[in-house]
Protein backbone atom coordinates (compact mmCIF):
# COMPACT_ATOMS: atom_id res chain seq x y z
CA UNK A 1 0.00 0.00 0.00
CA UNK A 2 1.57 3.35 -0.95
CA UNK A 3 2.04 5.70 1.95
CA UNK A 4 -0.58 8.41 1.67
CA UNK A 5 1.11 10.81 4.12
CA UNK A 6 4.65 11.82 5.08
CA UNK A 7 6.34 8.98 7.02
CA UNK A 8 6.79 10.85 10.29
CA UNK A 9 3.61 11.91 12.00
CA UNK A 10 1.08 11.63 9.17
CA UNK A 11 0.80 15.40 9.06
CA UNK A 12 -2.51 16.94 8.08
CA UNK A 13 -4.70 13.99 9.15
CA UNK A 14 -6.92 13.72 12.20
CA UNK A 15 -5.86 11.43 15.04
CA UNK A 16 -8.40 8.75 14.14
CA UNK A 17 -7.41 8.66 10.48
CA UNK A 18 -3.71 8.63 11.41
CA UNK A 19 -4.31 5.62 13.63
CA UNK A 20 -6.23 3.79 10.90
CA UNK A 21 -3.53 4.49 8.32
CA UNK A 22 -0.78 3.23 10.62
CA UNK A 23 -2.76 0.10 11.52
CA UNK A 24 -3.19 -0.73 7.82
CA UNK A 25 0.51 -0.09 7.18
CA UNK A 26 1.40 -2.50 10.01
CA UNK A 27 -0.92 -5.19 8.60
CA UNK A 28 0.41 -4.83 5.07
CA UNK A 29 4.03 -4.85 6.22
CA UNK A 30 3.57 -8.08 8.20
CA UNK A 31 1.57 -9.68 5.37
CA UNK A 32 4.60 -9.29 3.12
CA UNK A 33 7.09 -10.87 5.53
CA UNK A 34 8.00 -14.59 5.36
CA UNK A 35 8.62 -14.73 9.13
CA UNK A 36 7.45 -13.01 12.30
CA UNK A 37 8.85 -9.50 12.87
CA UNK A 38 9.73 -7.59 16.04
CA UNK A 39 8.42 -4.23 17.21
CA UNK A 40 11.70 -2.39 16.62
CA UNK A 41 12.00 -3.57 13.02
CA UNK A 42 8.39 -2.59 12.28
CA UNK A 43 8.84 0.86 13.85
CA UNK A 44 12.03 1.48 11.88
CA UNK A 45 10.42 0.44 8.60
CA UNK A 46 7.28 2.54 9.10
CA UNK A 47 9.04 5.56 10.62
CA UNK A 48 7.09 5.46 13.86
CA UNK A 49 7.90 5.00 17.56
CA UNK A 50 8.12 1.60 19.25
CA UNK A 51 5.46 2.56 21.81
CA UNK A 52 2.97 3.62 19.14
CA UNK A 53 3.60 0.52 17.03
CA UNK A 54 3.25 -1.67 20.13
CA UNK A 55 -0.18 -0.19 20.93
CA UNK A 56 -1.38 -0.94 17.40
CA UNK A 57 0.05 -4.46 17.51
CA UNK A 58 -1.73 -5.28 20.77
CA UNK A 59 -5.05 -4.02 19.39
CA UNK A 60 -4.66 -6.00 16.16
CA UNK A 61 -3.70 -9.13 18.10
CA UNK A 62 -6.75 -8.74 20.34
CA UNK A 63 -8.96 -8.48 17.23
CA UNK A 64 -7.34 -11.56 15.65
CA UNK A 65 -5.85 -9.82 12.62
CA UNK A 66 -2.32 -10.40 13.90
CA UNK A 67 -0.79 -13.02 16.20
CA UNK A 68 2.22 -13.06 18.45
CA UNK A 69 4.75 -15.76 17.63
CA UNK A 70 5.18 -18.39 20.33
CA UNK A 71 7.70 -17.51 23.05
CA UNK A 72 8.87 -14.32 21.35
CA UNK A 73 8.19 -10.61 21.02
CA UNK A 74 7.59 -10.95 17.28
CA UNK A 75 4.34 -10.69 15.33
CA UNK A 76 2.84 -12.32 12.26
CA UNK A 77 -0.43 -12.40 10.32
CA UNK A 78 -3.37 -13.79 12.31
CA UNK A 79 -6.02 -16.29 11.30
CA UNK A 80 -8.79 -13.69 11.09
CA UNK A 81 -6.83 -11.75 8.47
CA UNK A 82 -6.14 -14.94 6.50
CA UNK A 83 -9.87 -15.79 6.49
CA UNK A 84 -10.71 -12.27 5.35
CA UNK A 85 -8.15 -12.50 2.54
CA UNK A 86 -9.66 -15.79 1.38
CA UNK A 87 -13.18 -14.36 1.30
CA UNK A 88 -11.96 -11.43 -0.77
CA UNK A 89 -10.06 -13.76 -3.11
CA UNK A 90 -13.18 -15.85 -3.69
CA UNK A 91 -14.90 -12.82 -5.22
CA UNK A 92 -12.33 -12.62 -8.02
CA UNK A 93 -13.10 -14.28 -11.33
CA UNK A 94 -10.11 -16.57 -11.87
CA UNK A 95 -10.49 -16.58 -15.66
CA UNK A 96 -10.61 -12.78 -15.75
CA UNK A 97 -7.69 -12.48 -13.35
CA UNK A 98 -5.60 -14.78 -15.56
CA UNK A 99 -6.58 -13.39 -18.97
CA UNK A 100 -3.63 -11.03 -19.42
CA UNK A 101 -1.13 -13.58 -18.16
CA UNK A 102 -2.26 -16.46 -20.39
CA UNK A 103 -2.24 -14.15 -23.41
CA UNK A 104 1.29 -12.99 -22.58
CA UNK A 105 2.38 -16.60 -22.01
CA UNK A 106 0.84 -17.73 -25.31
CA UNK A 107 2.46 -14.89 -27.22
CA UNK A 108 5.88 -15.49 -25.62
CA UNK A 109 6.06 -19.27 -26.13
CA UNK A 110 3.59 -19.96 -28.92
CA UNK A 111 1.83 -22.82 -27.12
CA UNK A 112 -1.84 -23.45 -26.35
CA UNK A 113 -2.44 -21.88 -22.90
CA UNK A 114 -5.02 -22.89 -20.32
CA UNK A 115 -6.23 -21.67 -16.92
CA UNK A 116 -8.22 -24.10 -14.79
CA UNK A 117 -9.89 -24.18 -11.39
CA UNK A 118 -9.78 -26.89 -8.73
CA UNK A 119 -12.92 -28.98 -8.23
CA UNK A 120 -13.58 -32.08 -6.14
CA UNK A 121 -13.59 -34.45 -9.11
CA UNK A 122 -10.91 -32.88 -11.29
CA UNK A 123 -9.51 -29.67 -12.70
CA UNK A 124 -12.02 -27.66 -14.75
CA UNK A 125 -10.79 -25.64 -17.75
CA UNK A 126 -12.05 -22.06 -17.41
CA UNK A 127 -10.32 -20.35 -20.32
CA UNK A 128 -7.88 -21.16 -23.10
CA UNK A 129 -6.06 -19.47 -25.95
CA UNK A 130 -5.10 -21.19 -29.19
CA UNK A 131 -1.47 -21.40 -30.24
CA UNK A 132 0.40 -20.80 -33.46
CA UNK A 133 0.79 -24.57 -33.83
CA UNK A 134 -1.21 -26.24 -36.58
CA UNK A 135 -2.14 -29.02 -34.13
CA UNK A 136 -5.62 -28.83 -32.63
CA UNK A 137 -5.38 -29.36 -28.88
CA UNK A 138 -8.52 -30.91 -27.43
CA UNK A 139 -8.53 -29.00 -24.12
CA UNK A 140 -11.65 -26.89 -24.36
CA UNK A 141 -13.44 -24.65 -21.92
CA UNK A 142 -15.46 -26.77 -19.52
CA UNK A 143 -13.28 -29.86 -19.91
CA UNK A 144 -12.65 -31.75 -16.66
CA UNK A 145 -9.08 -33.02 -16.38
CA UNK A 146 -8.27 -35.97 -14.13
CA UNK A 147 -5.94 -35.66 -11.18
CA UNK A 148 -3.53 -38.51 -11.88
CA UNK A 149 -2.97 -38.16 -15.63
CA UNK A 150 -2.87 -34.38 -16.22
CA UNK A 151 -0.16 -31.87 -15.33
CA UNK A 152 -2.85 -29.65 -13.83
CA UNK A 153 -4.17 -32.50 -11.71
CA UNK A 154 -0.71 -33.34 -10.40
CA UNK A 155 -0.37 -29.72 -9.23
CA UNK A 156 -3.55 -30.19 -7.19
CA UNK A 157 -2.30 -33.45 -5.71
CA UNK A 158 1.02 -31.84 -4.76
CA UNK A 159 -0.21 -28.50 -3.39
CA UNK A 160 -3.92 -28.94 -2.70
CA UNK A 161 -6.11 -30.56 -0.07
CA UNK A 162 -4.35 -33.56 1.58
CA UNK A 163 -7.70 -35.34 1.97
CA UNK A 164 -8.27 -35.15 -1.79
CA UNK A 165 -4.76 -36.49 -2.41
CA UNK A 166 -5.37 -39.46 -0.12
CA UNK A 167 -8.67 -40.20 -1.83
CA UNK A 168 -7.07 -40.20 -5.28
CA UNK A 169 -4.19 -42.40 -4.15
CA UNK A 170 -6.60 -44.88 -2.54
CA UNK A 171 -8.94 -45.10 -5.51
CA UNK A 172 -8.55 -46.78 -8.90
CA UNK A 173 -6.18 -44.94 -11.26
CA UNK A 174 -7.75 -45.50 -14.66
CA UNK A 175 -5.56 -45.75 -17.74
CA UNK A 176 -6.02 -42.97 -20.28
CA UNK A 177 -3.04 -43.93 -22.45
CA UNK A 178 -0.22 -46.49 -22.29
CA UNK A 179 1.83 -43.86 -20.38
CA UNK A 180 -0.76 -43.08 -17.67
CA UNK A 181 0.46 -43.60 -14.11
CA UNK A 182 -1.75 -46.34 -12.65
CA UNK A 183 0.31 -47.27 -9.57
CA UNK A 184 -0.35 -45.41 -6.32
CA UNK A 185 3.31 -45.78 -5.35
CA UNK A 186 4.50 -44.32 -8.66
CA UNK A 187 1.95 -41.50 -8.40
CA UNK A 188 3.16 -40.66 -4.89
CA UNK A 189 6.73 -40.42 -6.20
CA UNK A 190 5.50 -38.10 -8.95
CA UNK A 191 3.61 -35.94 -6.42
CA UNK A 192 6.76 -35.65 -4.31
CA UNK A 193 8.76 -34.56 -7.37
CA UNK A 194 6.16 -31.95 -8.32
CA UNK A 195 6.15 -30.59 -4.78
CA UNK A 196 9.94 -30.23 -4.82
CA UNK A 197 10.17 -28.53 -8.21
CA UNK A 198 6.94 -26.51 -8.13
CA UNK A 199 5.68 -27.48 -11.61
CA UNK A 200 4.28 -30.57 -13.31
CA UNK A 201 4.29 -32.28 -16.70
CA UNK A 202 2.29 -35.21 -18.07
CA UNK A 203 4.04 -36.35 -21.28
CA UNK A 204 1.67 -38.60 -23.20
CA UNK A 205 -0.22 -39.55 -20.03
CA UNK A 206 -3.61 -38.26 -21.18
CA UNK A 207 -3.04 -38.45 -24.95
CA UNK A 208 0.00 -39.92 -26.66
CA UNK A 209 2.20 -37.27 -28.25
CA UNK A 210 0.79 -34.40 -26.15
CA UNK A 211 2.42 -32.82 -23.12
CA UNK A 212 1.45 -30.06 -20.69
CA UNK A 213 3.46 -27.96 -18.27
CA UNK A 214 1.48 -26.55 -15.34
CA UNK A 215 2.06 -24.37 -12.27
CA UNK A 216 -0.12 -23.50 -9.24
CA UNK A 217 -2.28 -20.43 -8.71
CA UNK A 218 -2.96 -19.40 -5.10
CA UNK A 219 -5.43 -16.99 -3.56
CA UNK A 220 -4.76 -14.25 -1.02
CA UNK A 221 -4.82 -16.74 1.85
CA UNK A 222 -2.33 -19.08 0.17
CA UNK A 223 -4.84 -21.76 -0.80
CA UNK A 224 -4.50 -23.46 -4.18
CA UNK A 225 -7.41 -22.35 -6.38
CA UNK A 226 -6.27 -23.18 -9.90
CA UNK A 227 -3.51 -23.85 -12.39
CA UNK A 228 -2.02 -22.25 -15.45
CA UNK A 229 -0.57 -24.45 -18.16
CA UNK A 230 0.84 -24.64 -21.65
CA UNK A 231 -0.12 -27.58 -23.88
CA UNK A 232 1.47 -28.77 -27.13
CA UNK A 233 3.04 -31.76 -28.84
CA UNK A 234 5.84 -33.43 -26.93
CA UNK A 235 8.14 -32.20 -29.69
CA UNK A 236 7.52 -28.62 -28.53
CA UNK A 237 7.10 -29.27 -24.79
CA UNK A 238 9.53 -32.11 -24.04
CA UNK A 239 9.36 -34.41 -21.05
CA UNK A 240 12.02 -32.20 -19.45
CA UNK A 241 10.86 -28.66 -20.35
CA UNK A 242 13.32 -25.94 -21.21
CA UNK A 243 14.46 -23.45 -18.59
CA UNK A 244 12.56 -20.72 -20.43
CA UNK A 245 9.33 -22.72 -20.43
CA UNK A 246 9.62 -23.40 -16.71
CA UNK A 247 10.56 -19.81 -15.90
CA UNK A 248 7.69 -18.34 -17.90
CA UNK A 249 5.04 -20.70 -16.52
CA UNK A 250 6.14 -19.94 -12.94
CA UNK A 251 6.19 -16.21 -13.63
CA UNK A 252 2.71 -16.36 -15.16
CA UNK A 253 1.38 -18.32 -12.16
CA UNK A 254 2.96 -15.80 -9.80
CA UNK A 255 1.35 -12.88 -11.65
CA UNK A 256 -2.12 -14.41 -11.49
CA UNK A 257 -1.65 -15.30 -7.81
CA UNK A 258 -0.58 -11.70 -7.14
CA UNK A 259 -3.77 -10.41 -8.80
CA UNK A 260 -5.69 -12.61 -6.35
CA UNK A 261 -3.75 -11.06 -3.47
CA UNK A 262 -1.16 -13.75 -2.80
CA UNK A 263 2.21 -12.55 -1.46
CA UNK A 264 4.82 -15.25 -2.04
CA UNK A 265 7.75 -15.74 0.34
CA UNK A 266 11.23 -15.38 -1.18
CA UNK A 267 12.83 -18.54 -2.53
CA UNK A 268 16.45 -19.65 -2.91
CA UNK A 269 18.11 -19.93 -6.29
CA UNK A 270 18.95 -23.47 -7.39
CA UNK A 271 21.21 -23.61 -10.43
CA UNK A 272 19.64 -21.51 -13.16
CA UNK A 273 16.16 -21.77 -11.67
CA UNK A 274 14.53 -20.24 -8.62
CA UNK A 275 13.35 -22.92 -6.21
CA UNK A 276 9.62 -22.60 -7.07
CA UNK A 277 8.20 -24.73 -4.27
CA UNK A 278 9.20 -21.96 -1.85
CA UNK A 279 7.37 -19.38 -3.95
CA UNK A 280 4.13 -21.31 -3.82
CA UNK A 281 4.26 -22.64 -0.28
CA UNK A 282 1.09 -21.77 1.61
CA UNK A 283 1.51 -19.65 4.76
CA UNK A 284 1.67 -21.71 7.95
CA UNK A 285 -0.74 -20.88 10.74
CA UNK A 286 0.40 -21.83 14.22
Amino acid sequence: MPRITPPHGHAGLGDGVQAAVLALEVIEHLAGQPEAVGVTAIANTLGSTKSRIHRHLRTLVRLGYLAQADDSEKYRVGERLVRLARRVGEKFDLAAAAQASIRELRDALGHFTVVSQVESEGVRVLASLSASSMMEIGVKRGSLLGFHYSAQGKIVLAFGDPALRERVLAGPLEMQSPRTITSARALQREIDRVRRQGWAVAPGEATLGINALAAPIRDAGGALVGTIAIVDSIQHIPEVPSDEQVRRILEAAARVSAVLGYVAPPGPVVGRRVAPAAFFAAPKLR
